[in-house]
């Protein structure tokens, strides 16, 4: 076998044949699955089907992110509900047996489809199909959060009160985790949200956390596109859903950020067929049956969080604890989004 880094194929095979054995074919093999910035995927075949094994990265693990316990509670939770999900196969702790990847791990079903992360990959739908999955896009995140977290068994998920408080001490720690160079607009912005922080949201919701048009496997006839499934339920909790409209709000328009270059590179261009910002944020408020949100604390907050996340990544990077290809560009989004992040603050309607 070849190797692949963080994950021990002849130790998932026989974890494989021993807890599961109705799944067991034989010799798997893994590949490491490209793009991911965070938590490390693989593809898995060998099994009776296709199956995928996330971990958390190689080293310098912020505490509380990286939840593969989380992951796997929330898909297992969602697998009957209106959004589409991955199915669970198990959640384990191999720290102390350190026979597959030394970590927690969790494995579930392969979705097919295709995540769409680049331009290029939107030449296999037509312009109407595209403009059509983005709506359906808004409509899976409003189903998401009109859910009743108890009638899918996840009541104390989280703790919708002081949410967005504890978000930011949350979110602060994992920035002063991570410092290794000066960045003063990423303190002032993260100074802004504290001192202009909304009121709370009576309306709360499971949250996905990272809600974006690359996070779900899209499939379906190229006219007809669908969201076979939401991906990466890593920071999944319960909490102020537009926190989510926010995420996926930023990461609609980021390609403006950069040109669309580098790890700020989306599917979402002028002329694919993809409908402006607007009409996607009026999709999910019909969906919800809520009046338009004023987005612009949510938005900055949005790129707070991306611009803590990326710079905990370049973290790694300098520390050699990355695996694959363009990490190196990841530092140099982190101020455009601090800037961003600013402009945004400065807009709320008070």
């Amino acid at each position: 076998m070849t190797e692949v880094p963080g994950l021990d194929q002849a130790g998932l095979t026989r974890w494989l044949e021993r807890e599961h054995p109705e799944l067991a074919a034989g010799p798997l093999t893994a590949t490491l699955i490209p793009g991911g910035r965070s938590n490390l995927t693989y593809r898995v075949d060998g099994a009776r089907v296709p199956l995928v094994v996330r971990r958390p990265p190689l080293g310098h693990v912020l505490s509380s992110a990286h939840d593969m316990g989380r992951e796997h509670r929330v898909i297992s939770a969602l697998r009957d509900s209106s959004v589409p999900v991955p199915g669970a196969v198990d959640v384990v702790d191999d720290t102390a047996a350190d026979e597959v990847t030394g970590t927690v791990f969790f494995v579930m079903e392969h979705v097919a489809g295709t995540v769409l992360s680049r331009p290029e990959l939107n030449a296999g739908w037509t312009p109407d199909g595209l403009r059509a999955l983005s709506l359906h896009l808004a409509e899976v995140l409003a189903d998401l959060h009109t859910l009743d977290p108890a009638s899918v068994g996840l009541t104390g998920f989280g703790r919708p009160d002081g949410y967005l408080e504890r978000q930011l001490r949350t979110w602060r720690r994992q920035y002063d985790a991570s410092r290794s160079r000066e960045l003063p607009a990423l303190d002032r912005l993260q100074d802004h949200l504290g001192d202009r922080l909304p009121e709370q949201n009576p309306r709360a919701a499971v949250v996905h956390g990272d809600y974006r048009l690359d996070n779900v496997i899209v499939a379906a006839p190229p006219a007809t596109p669908r969201v076979a499934a939401v991906i990466d339920w890593e920071m999944a909790t319960l909490g102020d859903p537009l926190v989510d409209l926010g995420m996926l709000a930023m990461y609609w328009e980021i390609a403006g950020l950069t040109g669309g270059d580098g790890p700020a590179v989306s599917a979402v261009v002028p002329g694919a067929g993809y409908p402006g910002l607007d009409e996607l944020v009026d999709a999910y408020a019909a969906r919800a049956r809520i009046t338009t949100p004023d987005l612009s604390w949510y938005r900055a907050f949005a790129t707070y969080k991306l611009a803590v996340i990326l710079e905990g990544i370049h973290f790694r990077f300098r520390a050699g604890e990355t695996v694959g290809a363009g990490f190196d560009a990841i530092g140099d989004l982190v101020l455009p989004l601090a800037e961003d992040g600013l402009a945004r603050i400065a807009t709320r309607r008070s």
